[in-house]
């Protein structure tokens, strides 16, 4: 399991397993977003499996499931929303979208050198969103 800390609160990570449950609780997080649709795992990493685990470890699950293609302004609310539940680790194929997902919800409210510093710092260069995050702070 590689946790990436984007905030203090919000962290983005690859993958994650049901076995992963328990060491993601241990480290303080109240909530996992899953990013990931179903289409892109086999059966034992679905969404309904990690619920019941994370349910069965106290945990909120939340399944916000994307594509780049399909990262909508009411996908990045979902993700915002989720995210005011307290500590959250999201979850995808690398930690990528939900980086993005974190980004996009960020706009308007942090500077854009904030917000892709952040990223940075967590190993993901989102500097190819910089307009998109600048045209959303008006």
């Amino acid at each position: 399991m590689d946790i990436r800390r984007i905030t203090p609160d919000y962290a983005v990570s690859p993958q994650i397993a049901p076995e992963d449950v328990p060491e993601i609780a241990a480290q303080g997080f109240r909530t996992i977003i899953c990013n990931r649709p179903d289409v892109e795992v086999p059966v034992e990493l679905s969404a309904d499996v990690l619920r019941i685990a994370a349910e069965a470890a106290g945990l909120n699950f939340v399944e916000n499931p994307v594509t780049h293609p399909t990262m909508t302004p009411n996908r990045i609310a979902a993700q915002s929303d989720a995210m005011a539940s307290g500590p959250t680790l999201a979850y995808c194929a690398s930690g990528t979208r939900s980086s993005i997902l974190w980004s996009l919800a960020q706009a308007g409210r942090m500077p854009t050198d904030e917000i892709l510093s952040a990223t940075g710092r967590a190993g993901y260069d989102l500097s190819a969103l910089r307009q998109r995050l600048d045209l959303a702070r008006g």
